[in-house]
């Protein structure tokens, strides 16, 4: 797995401490993998324990989260708040309410995060939060007092200059408007104390389209390289939320044919390329079941089976939904069905399996989460900023920074592949970019 006997030692010494955390473990095999032949060639590294200070998150914040149902039942979930990097600045990273949170999710959503940040050159930290609840099936009522009374907790713990939270799944612009209203009567009017807000009380323009239009910047940026173009190319796209509905948006803008889109229950196939108004409508007045799409359009199929596992012929793949959603037989499927590239919109949606299929594979191009899908990220870094200021910049303005950031984030791996003779591996690209600067800045400031 590794041959170097310093890298060796410190994955191990994780295998044994968190044995259990697979996707944190995962996260942290793949980086390792990626910038190995860089600790081969400076010896440093170990007397000044770099890996290990990497890997390790500088704090975590475990809490219990009581709130009481609209039947007068008290429950009990668990908050968290991993704290990984404060180097570039202050903790920076969503909040994600699921019923599959826990620690070793947001330990690697952290650890992630900390080079997303790096990439997109703003000065913020890496961190991510959240709580195993999820919104689903409850009433606004339920969710606000859910959302105070995690910001109850939560709010001993950040500020905007220590650790500024923003969304992520369950997380929307309903939820923040509740975090930040307790957050507020529990410390008083911080602006930039959480991102991702309503444009009413102090969110950016953008915000919203951030992370889905950012992804279709990335796409651009590398089709562009390869002297193709959106227009006219065949796209599949998982995940209905925030981040795959406006990927979905932009991409039909730019003359792209989604033919493929698919929800926690099921997928759907239009070989003509998919209505966005009709799937809109059913996503907001028919509860998003998909099954409804096909009655309205004879030429589309829905199905239960996974996006991934169908046989549908396209050029371009865009997970966005969660992470480890692609198997090795489903990246073998897509590579079949003519895709040839990829682009993650989610944080690590493809398992290691899979990513070992993609760089095996000629002709095939994919870009990472921690580069592709900074979009997000980026906007709440603006919306610091324009809170900072007391300004707001309109939706041009900030899609124009956006566009201007993802590209430049593109151009980093590129000029990264050409230093390092890495070909077109984004992937590796992104890491040793980013780990580079990570080294310098520990460096820098010194036993933090």
């Amino acid at each position: 797995m590794f041959h170097n006997p310093y890298v060796k030692k410190v994955y191990s010494n994780l295998q044994t401490k968190f044995a259990h955390q697979t996707e944190y473990l995962q996260a942290v095999k793949e980086f390792l993998s990626a910038i190995e032949f860089l600790i081969d060639q400076d010896k440093n590294m170990k007397k000044e324990a770099i890996l290990e200070r990497l890997v390790s998150p500088e704090r975590i914040i475990t809490f219990r989260v009581p709130w009481q149902d609209d039947q007068g039942q008290v429950n009990i979930n668990w908050g968290y708040r991993v704290q990984h990097s404060s180097l570039l600045g202050p903790y920076k990273g969503g909040l994600r309410f699921d019923t599959s949170v826990n620690e070793s999710i947001l330990k690697f959503l952290a650890f992630e995060q900390t080079f997303k940040n790096v990439l997109i050159g703003l000065p913020m930290g890496g961190g991510k939060g959240g709580a195993d609840f999820s919104p689903r099936g409850r009433s606004d009522q339920e969710i606000m007092r859910f959302c105070q009374s995690f910001m109850t907790e939560l709010a001993k713990h950040i500020n905007e200059k220590i650790d500024v939270p923003a969304g992520d799944i369950g997380v929307g612009q309903r939820e923040i408007g509740y975090l930040y209203g307790q957050y507020k009567r529990v410390k008083g009017i911080e602006l930039a104390s959480l991102t991702g807000k309503p444009v009413l009380a102090n969110g950016s323009l953008g915000r919203e389209e951030a992370t889905g239009y950012g992804l279709i910047y990335f796409l651009q940026a590398m089709l562009e390289e390869e002297n193709e173009q959106i227009s006219q190319k065949r796209l599949i796209i998982s995940g209905l939320g925030n981040v795959g509905l406006n990927a979905i948006h932009k991409a039909v803008s730019l003359g792209g044919i989604v033919v493929a889109v698919s929800n926690s229950q099921g997928s759907l196939y239009d070989p003509q390329g998919i209505n966005v108004e009709l799937l809109e409508n059913i996503i907001n007045h028919h509860n998003k079941d998909l099954s409804f799409y096909s009655k309205m359009r004879p030429q589309a199929s829905f199905s239960k089976v996974s996006i991934w596992s169908r046989s549908i012929q396209a050029d371009i793949a865009l997970p966005c939904a969660t992470q480890n959603e692609i198997s090795a037989h489903q990246a073998k499927n897509l590579i079949a069905n003519g895709v040839r590239y990829l682009a993650e919109g989610a944080n690590m949606p493809c398992n290691s399996e899979a990513i070992q299929i993609f760089n095996q594979t000629d002709n095939f191009i994919w870009a990472p989460g921690k580069a592709a899908n900074a979009g997000g990220v980026a906007v709440s870094g603006l919306e610091m900023s324009q809170n900072a200021i007391r300004l707001q910049w309109s939706f041009d303005e900030v899609d124009q920074k956006l566009q201007s950031i993802m590209f430049t984030i593109f151009k980093t791996c590129q000029a990264t592949c050409q230093e390092y003779n890495l070909g077109k591996q984004y992937a590796v690209a992104a890491d040793v970019a980013s780990f580079k600067k990570i080294v310098d800045l520990i460096r820098l400031h010194g036993l933090v």
